[in-house]
């Protein structure tokens, strides 16, 4: 999927929600728990429910790895489900992946090749020769980390060099001789409020996926006011909030109408930015 189709997406469904499928069998509703593969009637039930409203899902690979070969076919199973029935959705696999050149080439292949995701989300700490294999691949993307959520963001990434020059800085001016807005995006946490200014003077073209509304306390309004361009440039992730809207039988219900409360403040902030 290219930057274009990204962009045709967002105007048409008047949003840039990316449901995250964090599916934990320890939270799902317990009357799915009979099912032979609990974590994909889950996936395809949030799937069918929240499409409508959102342009992207990102399974998070801690969540399916853990589980072991059983864990991985429901993955393989929720992705080829989004392939074939709603093949306009961006597939993005929350992996943090990066090594070393040879190891990356072997998930490079892994995700873009056997999987077919549109996106892999990438450590850029161990540099170029970790990340170029993934951008070997045409129509498909890197979204390195940049600037996090968590607490221990403060702990490296934030750390300035004898210019003054922070070091989510250099990961985003060093990238870009790597790749450019065509292949290449960044994780940037909700959480961080004005600091999407500064990121955005270094990176004003490409998209940014945005973890941390919702649950996490990140705020929508902030995250568009600071981060959006005259393109969009945000896909914004809701998981908790939605996958786990309710536990009863009536989970996709909610869920839907989470996701559709989410796309509608969504459809604002694109209408006043003049996007759609």
């Amino acid at each position: 999927m290219n930057k274009q189709d990204i962009i045709n997406n967002i105007r048409r469904k008047r949003s840039f929600l990316c449901v995250g499928l964090d599916t934990d069998t320890k939270k799902i509703p317990q009357h799915l728990l009979t099912d032979e593969d609990p974590i994909f009637a889950i996936n395809r039930a949030i799937i069918d429910a929240t499409a409508p409203y959102c342009i992207a899902y990102k399974p998070n690979l801690a969540f399916y790895e853990c589980g072991g070969v059983g864990g991985w076919a429901s993955l393989e199973k929720t992705v080829q489900y989004i392939r074939t029935q709603y093949p306009d959705q961006f597939v993005i696999a929350d992996a943090k992946r990066g090594d070393i050149g040879n190891t990356s080439k072997m998930y490079a292949q892994t995700f873009f090749s056997d999987m077919n995701a549109d996106a892999l989300t990438v450590a850029p700490y161990m540099g170029e020769d970790s990340v170029l294999p993934f951008l070997e691949y045409r129509d498909k993307w890197v979204i390195l980390l940049a600037l996090t959520s968590n607490r221990g963001s403060q702990d490296f990434q934030f750390t300035e060099d004898a210019a003054g020059e922070r070091l989510f800085e250099k990961t985003l001016r060093v990238s870009q001789r790597w790749g450019d807005d065509q292949n290449m995006m960044y994780v940037v946490g909700a959480t961080q409020g004005s600091m999407f200014e500064d990121i955005r003077r270094i990176v004003p073209r490409h998209f940014l996926l945005v973890p941390g509304v919702g649950a996490q306390g990140g705020s929508l309004e902030e995250v568009c006011r600071y981060g959006m361009n005259d393109e969009c440039g945000l896909i914004v992730n809701s998981s908790r909030a939605v996958i786990y809207a309710d536990n009863t039988p009536e989970f996709a219900s909610a869920a839907a109408r989470e996701a559709m409360k989410v796309q509608q403040e969504m459809a604002k902030y694109l209408s006043e930015k003049g996007i759609i």
